[in-house]
């Protein structure tokens, strides 16, 4: 039993003293459960903000509808401009344990400072902030304390989410069968996690929030953040770390100018003229080398050796300049991001799709008949189909799916993370397909003159069930294939980076879905029409919209395939079996270029 203790990971990670791992007692489903409530409870917290903000700002602080949706517009982005700053430091300096829990540490620091406005400055009069009694005015010292408060809670959050996924990933060993396994499995749970905390955030902190109570739901927020914290950091004797790699700013640079400079060398046939460090040092501190893939051959002249790269010495070559020479990995490195960007660009409309039902969604539902017996369904309280589907989704494909599939196509995986989120596009389609017939049957039934487009149809919004419940599927097939991809395709100094794509897929997603509202209306409004999306959906035309968005979405789909199908998958050489002759062989390509040249 001693014994197997005693053996280490292969992937390379080491414990917290900066020691090889051994596998049983860092990593694993200890260290994943923990990082998983911890994923939860911060979920929780960061929505228990950010889902009432704007009626927080329109209650509270008195700011106009326009004013407030703007105003959570900016901080909802710059949530995800803060995730390539939290990203870019995890791979380049931090690491990302170390970036977790600062991040973590600013984001419980803005909560209590939110919390503490709410409480001594905002509140006034006491009892202020629901529905029916206003709020008096504020001090400039009030308001720019409340900023600072939320904006260090997008700095907090936004800095955390990208690396707590890639983190959790790094905790299971992909050499060995049985943890990568787990590994793929994680990515499933962490996003069902997110979900489950979101869901409590929307339903009971959302209620009572709504109710006026909100220093009572930004405490709860604060006290989830500091349980999360101390769940983090309760685990740091077990974790395992892979270690910053550095800037990847510059080895990118690099690159890009030794390829520019070397523009006018002829690139022969083969792999033997190209530059790439011995097995026993690494392109990268340690980390795996990729494999030299066709594509992008200019930028194979960056790593092509001439006379002028190196000064030589026997066998041995001495002042490198990576300005001029880069290896075949940092080449790799850039055309690995620059295949990623089509794949990545394709899921921005399935981000679209799914800001919808946080937005026109949320508008259908409310001009639909939303009464049970006395009581009134708040439009919004609809997203927990979606996060029940989700959850449904999640096990369905994880214990049934995927083992029938990989049974069918007589392999140990069911199908890839590209097929997974070319399914996800498909049920999107599906989804607006759905949300387009609702609106159709819901005109059948409208009260074309009502004013407010409250209970404006007699359709009951439970006919909604169907366009949530395939928004949930499609994002276990979309989001949590889009996170193995992007995290099992980045190289390895860019993991946290993959993960920082997806959060700025759906933020790029808010803005086109804004931009595309934008252009309907000015198209689709004339003198006697008021446009597809009006504020009184009954005189619109809202379920062409929705066809268009299913419209876009397909042929959103087939550009994602072409795409998918010319995609090449990055290939790692295996850490171990290092070729002790690799010195040899690489002084023999210098010589052969400097006869060549």
């Amino acid at each position: 039993m001693e014994m197997n203790e005693e053996v280490y990971t292969l992937d390379g990670t080491v414990d917290r003293h900066g020691q090889p791992a051994i596998r049983g007692r860092t990593g694993t489903w200890v260290s994943g459960i923990l990082l998983l409530v911890n994923q939860g409870l911060a979920t929780l917290a960061f929505f228990g903000v950010g889902v009432n903000l704007v009626l927080f700002l329109t209650r509270v602080l008195g700011q106009d509808s326009a004013a407030a949706a703007n105003n959570v517009s900016k901080w909802t982005g710059t949530v995800y401009i803060f995730s390539l700053l939290g990203a870019f430091l995890s791979d380049s300096y931090w690491g990302r344990y170390k970036t977790c829990a600062i991040f973590q540490a600013v984001f419980v620091v803005g909560l209590v400072l939110l919390s503490i406005s709410t409480t001594l400055f905002l509140l006034k009069p006491s009892g202020c902030g629901d529905e029916e009694t206003p709020c008096g005015s504020h001090s400039t010292f009030h308001i720019v304390f409340f900023y600072l408060a939320i904006y260090l809670v997008a700095l907090g959050n936004g800095g955390y989410q990208p690396n707590i996924a890639t983190f959790g990933a790094d905790q299971f060993d992909e050499e060995d069968p049985k943890e990568g396994h787990s590994k793929t499995a994680f990515f499933s749970y962490f996003y069902l996690a997110l979900n489950l905390g979101s869901l409590f955030s929307n339903t009971i902190l959302g209620y009572f929030e709504d109710q006026g109570m909100w220093a009572l739901g930004f405490w709860a927020s604060t006290a989830s953040a500091v349980g999360a914290l101390v769940l983090f950091l309760i685990g740091t004797p077990r974790y395992r770390h892979f270690e910053p790699k550095g800037n990847p700013l510059s080895r990118f640079l690099q690159v890009l100018v030794a390829s520019t400079r070397k523009w006018k060398v002829e690139r022969t046939q083969g792999e033997e003229n190209l530059f790439e460090v011995d097995n026993k040092e690494s392109a990268m501190n340690g980390d795996r080398k990729i494999l030299h893939t066709d594509g992008f051959r200019f930028l194979d002249k960056a790593a092509i050796i001439t006379p002028k790269d190196y000064a030589k010495q026997g066998k041995k070559f001495y002042g490198r300049n990576p300005w001029r020479l880069c290896t075949v990995t940092q080449v790799e490195e850039v055309k690995c991001i620059l295949r990623l960007l089509p794949i990545w660009l394709c899921t921005i409309l399935f981000s679209v799709v799914f800001t919808q039902m946080a937005s026109l969604f949320v508008e259908q539902g409310a001009a639909m008949n939303t009464k049970i017996s006395n009581f009134n369904i708040p439009a919004a309280g609809m997203s927990s189909f979606d996060i029940l589907s989700v959850a449904a989704f999640i096990f369905l494909y994880r214990l049934v799916l995927d083992p029938v599939i990989a049974r069918i196509k007589s392999k140990p995986e069911g199908l890839t993370e590209l097929q997974r989120m070319g399914v996800g596009l498909v049920i999107a389609i599906l989804a607006m397909v759905a949300a387009g017939v609702v609106e159709v049957l819901r005109l059948k039934d409208a009260k074309r003159d009502c004013p407010n487009c409250v209970n404006a149809s007699s359709l009951s919004i439970f006919w909604q069930i169907p366009q949530y419940m395939l928004i949930g599927a499609s994002e276990v097939f979309m989001y949590v294939g889009q996170l193995e991809f992007f995290n099992g395709q980045a190289p390895d100094g860019l993991k946290s980076f993959g993960s920082a794509l997806c959060m700025t897929s759906i933020s790029l997603g808010n803005y086109v879905s804004s931009l595309l509202v934008s252009i309907v209306m000015r198209i689709s409004t004339r003198d006697d029409m008021p446009g597809w999306i009006p504020g009184n959906l009954n005189k619109g035309h809202l379920d062409r919209f929705f066809f268009m968005l299913a419209a876009l979405t397909t042929v959103d789909l087939v550009v994602y395939i072409i795409c998918a199908k010319w995609y090449k998958y990055i290939q790692f050489e295996g850490r171990k079996g290092a070729d002790d002759n690799s010195d040899d062989g690489q002084a023999e390509a210098a010589a052969a270029a400097e006869h060549s040249v």
